[in-house]
């Protein structure tokens, strides 16, 4: 089985020695080529020549934003190719291995991996032995004629403003640990404006709603973790179902705190709340905005945005897992 396995060498939870054993590993099982990444985008661009060039299976050893780029690379052809078609589109794409190397790694524990790489690549081997893999629906992301695929999560407003500056405190040297995302989101919440809603839902067969002020939008649950604590804002979202949504239209702390509350410690019912709008397994919705809002997807942000169009992708990767 020809693989090729891209290594973000900055991976936040590795080192050299457990990439070292992870290589050996793989390479006892596959015929593996390994590639390191080094630059923002390297991974889409590897993934796609892997895919280009036949192989069987791309792995990833890193964090959601390199298992983001790999995926977007498998899933958008070189040189324009046609993507495949028919009932099951990702039978045309090399299959994907993910061994967490991140700080939050939400996809690969959505799959049910566990969280420690040197662990992970135990399950991914057993898989591999078992040939089990999983077809799993992903999210895409349509912007000012640009698009991009999601694996677990997007967001548009408050909680990509908090992702924005935890970014700017990456880029200054500091890691992005559970702690320092709590701490940056209240710091950011006092200083939020909460009195001018920017955004509107629209959508087919969907009743529109305005004055919305952050909007979460899911592929799976959960949305996040707080260390080993998952944050389940849509707990019935699915990688077999469409997209889900829970947006706020006021952030007031009355309004808030129950939220949070709720999607801290309840693992499977939804929040409640006039102020809520909430959508279930979805193809396709629309936010629109009347002034730059930020926008996040797979904890990358990604600018601020005046309008993104969402919708469902089925059955676009097989994951061996």
């Amino acid at each position: 089985m020809r693989t090729m396995l891209l290594v973000n060498p900055k991976a936040t939870t590795t080192n050299a020695r457990t990439r070292d054993v992870l290589i050996r590993a793989l390479g006892a099982a596959v015929d593996l080529t390994v590639e390191q990444t080094a630059y923002r985008g390297h991974a889409a661009t590897l993934a796609a020549n892997a895919r280009a060039k036949g192989y069987d299976v791309v792995a990833v050893l890193g964090g959601d934003g390199t298992i983001n780029e790999t995926v977007n690379g498998l899933l958008n052809p070189v040189n324009g190719g046609t993507p495949p078609g028919g009932d099951d589109p990702s039978a045309g794409r090399p299959g994907l291995i993910v061994i967490p190397g991140g700080s939050a790694n939400v996809f690969a524990r959505a799959l049910g991996l566990p969280n420690e790489p040197v662990e992970a690549t135990g399950a991914v081997l057993e898989a591999l032995r078992e040939g089990r893999r999983r077809t799993v629906g992903l999210g895409q992301a349509l912007w000012e004629g640009e698009s991009r695929y999601f694996t677990f999560c997007s967001g548009m407003g408050y909680d990509a403003e908090v992702i924005r500056a935890v970014e700017g405190l990456r880029g200054a040297g500091r890691k992005a640990t559970p702690t320092r995302y709590v701490n940056t989101a209240l710091r950011h919440y006092l200083a939020t404006d909460k009195q001018h809603p920017a955004m509107r839902l629209t959508g087919p067969g969907i009743p529109s709603a305005a004055g919305v002020y952050m909007a979460i939008i899911s592929n799976t649950s959960p949305w996040s973790y707080i260390g080993s604590k998952p944050v389940l804002p849509t707990p019935w979202a699915a990688f077999e179902t469409g997209l889900d949504m829970l947006a706020l239209r006021r952030i007031g702390p009355l309004a808030m705190a129950p939220v949070v509350r709720h999607i801290l410690t309840e693992s499977d019912s939804l929040p409640s709340g006039r102020h809520l709008v909430q959508l279930h397994d979805e193809a396709e919705f629309t936010l629109t905005a009347n002034r730059p809002v930020a926008f996040q997807l797979d904890g990358d942000y990604l600018g601020e945005r005046e309008y993104v169009t969402f919708r469902a992708t089925p059955n676009a990767l097989q994951v061996l897992v």
